[in-house]
């Protein structure tokens, strides 16, 4: 079907060839349009000369000949419009031709490799990824749990262990003797007695602290 709408590999070819042959021609047609515009341009210089010999009829003739030139100018010109009309229509179908080229070889290709992976062995790939990733699972849990004498050991105890040397641990820091930082020296104006500092009284929380350390220390 593709071949029967955009030709064969020996149609392209001949594609190739139209092309060159209209740029060929394109290039003889500005040529011959250049060549007439310079005749049409003198034409136009030796009526002016004639005019200025008050040579009336000789002047006719070269404007006469002017718009013959100008005539073929403009026929070279719809010439050339339709020759770059032709060449686009055909580079564009050239590229049709080699978008559906490309687009068979890679449904031939998607087609081999369809071909060669079976839906089946997909299916039995995928199995053996999942039966290696279970007995991977089942080794790193084998390998986890403890052995020997760490075995036998109860959580529940351990446990209960670490609450009970927590708790030693935080009676201990409420026995030892709140200690106070020692407040600066003030500097006194020379001729001054310093005035005594004010004893400050202890709270009730202080006050059994000191009782609780006494009875520990009998």
């Amino acid at each position: 079907m593709f071949n029967r709408l955009f030709g064969k590999p020996k149609q392209e070819t001949n594609a190739l060839t139209t092309l060159d042959k209209l740029n060929e021609t394109l290039e003889m047609l500005e040529k011959k349009e250049k060549v007439l515009v310079k005749k049409a341009a003198a034409e136009v210089e030796k009526a002016k000369e004639f005019a200025k010999g008050r040579n009336k009829r000789a002047a006719i003739q070269c404007l006469k000949r002017k718009r013959l030139y100008e005539q073929q100018i403009e026929q070279l010109g719809n010439f050339q419009l339709r020759i770059h009309d032709q060449m686009i229509m055909l580079e564009g179908a050239k590229a049709t031709t080699e978008t559906v080229d490309a687009l068979r070889t890679g449904a031939s290709a998607m087609k081999a490799m369809q071909k060669a992976t079976n839906i089946d062995d997909v299916d039995k790939t995928m199995d053996e990824i999942n039966e290696q990733t279970e007995n991977m699972k089942q080794i790193q849990e084998a390998l986890s749990t403890p052995i020997g004498a760490a075995a036998d050991f109860d959580e529940d105890e351990l446990e209960a262990e670490l609450e009970e040397l927590e708790g030693a641990e935080l009676e201990e820091q409420l026995l030892q003797p709140a200690t106070t930082a020692p407040a600066a020296p003030v500097q006194v104006p020379a001729g001054r007695q310093p005035a005594r500092p004010v004893p400050q009284k202890r709270t009730a929380e202080e006050d059994e602290l000191a009782a609780l350390q006494a009875e520990m220390a009998l």
